[in-house]
């Protein structure tokens, strides 16, 4: 049991690489919690997952590979689901890290007229770059 989670451990650290996260306790903390609807969870937590020291439920497995961009039996398993239609996610360019990423996700939260309000702000501070 102790080498599934191990292997789930490197699946997960790699996909939060790939992603453009630092695989982190603490990144991974943050990023989970702010995409979870449940019960946060705790630093240990993460660290455990990222440890080899536990793998966390569906619903939270769920939630990390929509987050990273993998197929959820992917990343539990290490193997493709046989068959799954899903949309393809873009990736994102090169050189855009974990902050960058947060504050994207940040700004899709916003409503409509705080999007515009920041979008002109982005706009002005470019100009003057």
């Amino acid at each position: 049991m102790g080498n599934e989670r191990e292997k789930f451990s490197q699946r997960l650290a790699n996909a939060m690489q790939q992603a453009g996260y630092e695989a982190r306790p603490t990144v991974l903390f943050h990023l989970f919690n702010t995409h979870y609807r449940g019960r946060s969870v705790t630093f240990q937590t993460t660290s455990r997952w990222l440890a080899g020291g536990a793998i966390p439920a569906q619903d939270k497995l769920q939630v990390i590979a929509d987050v990273l961009g993998v197929e959820p039996h992917a990343l539990r398993f290490g193997m493709p689901a046989r068959s799954r239609v899903a949309e393809t996610r873009a990736t994102w360019p090169a050189g855009v890290g974990s902050r960058e990423r947060q504050v994207i996700d940040a700004y899709l939260k916003l409503p409509q007229k705080k999007r515009e309000v920041v979008g002109e702000l982005v706009k002005m501070l470019a100009d003057d770059a």
